[in-house]
């Protein structure tokens, strides 16, 4: 953790010129750009696995016909099918697993009020005067539409654009693929159905976690939405 602090410090020394006194909190933005361009590759694979699940689907609905009384042999016939394609239908998850331990970092270093038994030197950095330590709650119990509460406003009205952005997206890909994405793994079709409504669940983050915490989901989520629709 006290590794991990001293990163920020840096890159917050770094920005400080060009930031003044919300140097700490670009600095947290520009570490999750960081984390999401050494991530990049995976997601490009993610893009491109999702590319072949789609060349796939011609197939797996003429298996869907072939089997349709025989669930477990379907199961099975899309498995051997994604198999011999080498496409694994879980693909698509891996660079999102990988944003969590970074996430939980932030979280945890602006929860603690110390760090290796020492105060907690970043819980005293803002966002203009929004602390990065802080929450939505406490910006409310300041008062409404003063500065700190404003600092959240913008960060809901970048996330709702980006889940409504996902949601039609995802829609459009249910409405474009002839057999459900659970085929292959069982449950998963459960998940395709619940998917284009997660992005919004993101409002709830950013209520509730520390505001360091919450620049990271803006940053992790709005580069997702802007990286998928490059490469699509």
């Amino acid at each position: 953790m006290s590794v991990f602090a001293r990163l920020v410090e840096q890159l917050a020394d770094l920005l400080q010129p060009f930031f003044h006194a919300s140097a700490t909190a670009a600095a947290i933005v520009l570490f999750t750009a960081l984390v999401r361009l050494a991530a990049h590759p995976l997601a490009r694979a993610a893009a491109r696995g999702q590319r072949a699940r789609a060349a796939l689907q011609p197939r797996i609905a003429e298996l869907r016909e072939r089997h349709a009384r025989d669930p477990e042999r379907l199961k099975r016939a899309v498995l051997e099918l994604h198999t011999e394609a080498k496409v694994s239908p879980l693909s698509g998850l891996l660079p999102g697993l990988l944003q969590l331990p970074a996430f939980f970092l932030l979280y945890h270093l602006f929860s603690n009020a110390t760090i290796g038994d020492e105060p907690n030197a970043l819980l005293g950095h803002d966002l203009l005067t929004a602390p990065l330590g802080g929450h939505w709650a406490d910006a409310v119990g300041g008062g409404i539409f003063g500065t700190a509460d404003l600092v959240y406003l913008v960060l809901f009205a970048v996330v709702a654009a980006v889940a409504t952005f996902n949601y039609r997206r995802a829609r459009l890909t249910v409405a474009e693929s002839p057999a459900p994405a659970g085929d292959s793994v069982p449950g998963l079709g459960a998940v395709g159905k619940v998917a284009p409504f997660l992005s919004f669940f993101t409002l709830v983050t950013v209520a509730v976690v520390p505001l360091a915490a919450a620049l990271y989901v803006v940053t992790s989520t709005t580069w997702s939405a802007v990286e998928r629709a490059v490469l699509s």
